[in-house]
């Protein structure tokens, strides 16, 4: 275990390639507007727990995959940021489920390792865009819930996202007590 938390930390660190097509504000809120590639990426949903649990229960499988639990018993090293799409009720609150999309480094994208756990899948994306807004601390459900709000605030008129889906980012580990940096990505619509 200690080697898939030191090979996760410590290994290189890719970020997930993005374009920034345009940044924007209203009031006290700033956002970008990004064209994120796609690719493959290691996937790992649950259902029926609160997203703060949810989360405790998906983030160790994909972290020990990335770190040498596949097939090949590689330590692939970590990719920026994590995300996970949430799925927001039509009070704001999300519902219970989440999954959590980690893309595979560049050097591994054409044959990605077969992970050891079940639970883990590997799965082929298309590029998104997205409305990201960036905030500080050790983020929780209660965090990304507030940001996503505050967010469409500041789209609204000027902007369509689908209202079904979000994604909530994090691009520190969880021993790096400052300066941490998280975001809300809304989905933009394809025209």
């Amino acid at each position: 275990m200690l080697g898939v938390i030191k090979n996760s930390l410590f290994g290189s660190v890719e970020t997930w390639p993005w374009q920034v097509l345009s940044k924007g504000g209203k009031e006290e809120v700033s956002y970008e507007e990004r064209a994120c590639e796609g690719g493959k990426f290691a996937t790992v949903e649950v259902s029926d727990k609160p997203v703060d649990e949810a989360l405790r229960e998906a983030m160790p499988k994909v972290v020990k995959y990335v770190g040498g639990t596949n097939d090949k018993g590689i330590g692939m090293g970590m990719t920026v940021p994590i995300s996970f799409a949430v799925f927001p009720s039509e009070d704001g609150s999300l519902q219970k489920k989440l999954k959590v999309w980690f893309r595979i480094p560049n050097e591994y994208q054409s044959d990605p390792p077969v992970p050891s756990d079940q639970s883990v899948k590997i799965e082929e994306r298309e590029g998104i865009t997205v409305y990201s807004m960036q905030f500080g601390g050790y983020a929780k459900e209660a965090d990304y819930v507030a940001h996503a709000a505050q967010l469409r605030a500041a789209l609204e008129g000027t902007a369509t996202y689908q209202k079904d889906i979000y994604f909530c980012t994090g691009y520190d580990p969880p021993m790096k007590p400052f300066g941490r940096r998280n975001e809300v990505w809304l989905l933009k619509f394809s025209e």
